[in-house]
């Protein structure tokens, strides 16, 4: 697996879990921004609204992130770029709460929570542990590539 470009036709890119510098889903943005770049995105898309939260939260451009996973850094200078390239500046202790609330966030409207419950009924209406966003995700990304709920 290349995992500078990742093809993600091929294979889910990290989990929503994944942190790096305390973020969830920042290692998920990176993977999916090169395949973007590498046009091996299939499904997943840079700058969604999951990609959208971080960046609102960090004061990150999406557009200027992209431009640095395209030079070609890993994940700790883009971890270090991203960190010193925030508007917003977060401490550590803001970056794990965001992290946590982020990881633990669930459906928030009455349409969202129908496409939420659609979703969890064709995985498996009966797995009492697809709670939040970050579980659906898991289990999309897992079945999308031949698992079985």
């Amino acid at each position: 697996m290349n995992f500078s470009q990742p093809d993600l036709t091929l294979h889910a890119p990290r989990s929503p879990r994944v942190q790096l510098g305390g973020y969830v889903t920042l290692p998920r943005m990176i993977d999916k921004c090169r395949a973007t770049l590498a046009s091996k995105n299939g499904e997943y898309h840079y700058n969604c609204p999951l990609d959208q939260r971080l960046l609102a939260f960090a004061g990150v451009d999406a557009e200027a992130f992209k431009a640095q996973v395209a030079s070609g850094k890993g994940d700790g200078e883009l971890l270090e770029w991203f960190s010193a390239n925030a508007a917003n500046k977060p401490a550590d202790w803001q970056i794990e709460q965001w992290s946590r609330w982020y990881s633990a966030r669930t459906v928030s409207d009455v349409e969202t929570r129908e496409y939420f419950n659609g979703l969890h009924k064709k995985y498996g209406e009966k797995r009492e542990d697809i709670v939040n966003w970050f579980d659906l995700l898991d289990v999309d990304d897992y079945v999308s590539f031949g698992g079985k709920a």
